[in-house]
């Protein structure tokens, strides 16, 4: 064995969508196939929504990692309850309020209670993502052999006096993306341990586009959405933008969306937008390789898993331009193209249309980004590195 470290995510496991849970799951999985003891701490929750006990508490084995699941208290208050609403509105509340705040989703007492007691026997516990209770209670008890991950967004939870102890105490805190890294900096103190480890990818070895049109009774080309359909993500964003972009005139291309959420589709856009719902791994890659393009409208990124996922398989990718961190990886391979408006996606679309070769050399470019940068050996050879400096 090469050491033992634990993970804190607020939620776990397989039946879990989201980008920072299924990235925290591999690097888990992964560090176990190298020789390390491998524990997550979490809540029992599934649905990011309603954060329920949906799962039972204690303790089960999960590909070679024992998780470890504690009662998740949901007792907000008023105080929490008017942070919250200051938040969304793009002020920061008074500390007292945020301190309220901390607790307005939810709390887990008994997984305090289990750092408190049993932290010295982990060589290393790394917590993701940065805005959840998990994060900013729990970090600063065990602050000495703590990574984070923040999977940090320009927002402003990132703002809150309450979590600059999450980026600044830790032992050591690892970025996915470059413009992750710079934004920390701006926001104040980093860990004085430091890096940009990336995220790692798994290959799928094959991909069945045409298996995927027949199954869906999908006969025009079309963009892809997949993920979380919510405001936050840009879903509602860019249901506004295709609308507008129709109107300017027809390309012939219809916008499907896969994913969990409600789609909330618009009259004017019913028979141009499908919702597929959620798909279990394989079909969603096939998805991705039956896209004209990937469609990525959220500025909350910290490194986009789903626009490697278009580029592995052979897709190139529409991203909004105000996404930092998506634009620098567009930049950086080549393989996309950025938007701001109805006009800039009319004249992609009109692009992918009429240029199929260009465009399939764009998404190689992606593709062989995501091969040279994110291939898992490589990413977990940074996190192994920064691991056996704590051992």
């Amino acid at each position: 064995m090469k050491g033992r470290v634990a993970f804190v995510p607020p939620r776990y496991g397989a039946q879990v969508l989201g980008g920072a849970e299924s990235l925290c799951r591999e690097i888990a999985m992964g560090l176990v196939g190298r020789g390390w003891e491998v524990e997550v701490l979490t809540t029992c929750a599934v649905d990011h929504y309603g954060w329920g006990n949906d799962l039972p508490e204690g303790d089960s084995q999960e590909g070679g990692v024992t998780v470890r699941r504690f009662k998740a208290v949901h007792d907000g208050t008023r105080a929490g309850l008017r942070a919250q609403r200051s938040i969304e509105s793009g002020v920061v509340p008074p500390l007292d309020d945020q301190l309220n705040w901390m607790s307005l989703v939810f709390r887990v007492p008994g997984l305090f209670h289990e750092l408190l007691r049993y932290a010295e026997r982990y060589d290393a516990i790394v917590f993701m993502p940065y805005m959840f209770w998990t994060s900013t209670v729990c970090l600063p008890l065990v602050a000495d052999r703590a990574v984070i991950v923040p999977c940090l967004h320009d927002e402003t939870y990132a703002r809150l006096d309450v979590v600059r102890p999450v980026l600044a105490e830790p032992a050591v805190a690892w970025f996915l993306s470059e413009p992750e890294h710079q934004l920390a900096h701006r926001l104040g103190p980093v860990a004085a341990r430091h890096q940009v480890i990336g995220g790692g990818m798994n290959i799928p070895e094959r991909y069945d586009a045409a298996g995927f049109r027949q199954r869906h009774g999908i006969e025009r080309p079309f963009l892809l959405y997949a993920g979380r359909r919510e405001r936050d993500k840009g879903w509602p964003g860019l249901l506004a933008t295709f609308a507008r972009t129709l109107a300017l005139g027809d390309h012939g291309v219809d916008l499907v969306t896969i994913g969990v959420g409600d789609a909330d589709i618009p009259k004017e856009l019913s028979g141009r937008v499908v919702d597929l719902g959620f798909l279990p791994v394989d079909e969603r890659d096939n998805a991705f390789a039956a896209a004209l393009a990937y469609a990525q409208p959220s500025r909350m990124e910290s490194f986009s898993r789903s626009v490697m996922e278009s580029w592995l398989a052979g897709t190139p990718v529409l991203a909004i331009a105000q996404s930092e961190v998506v634009a620098w990886h567009c930049e950086r391979s080549g393989g996309g193209i950025t938007f701001s408006d109805e006009f800039d996606l009319a004249s992609a679309l009109r692009w992918l249309a009429t240029s199929p070769d260009a465009a399939a050399a764009m998404a190689e470019r992606g593709r062989r980004y995501v091969l040279d940068n994110y291939q898992w050996s490589v990413v977990l050879d940074r996190i192994e590195a920064d691991l056996e400096l704590m051992t």
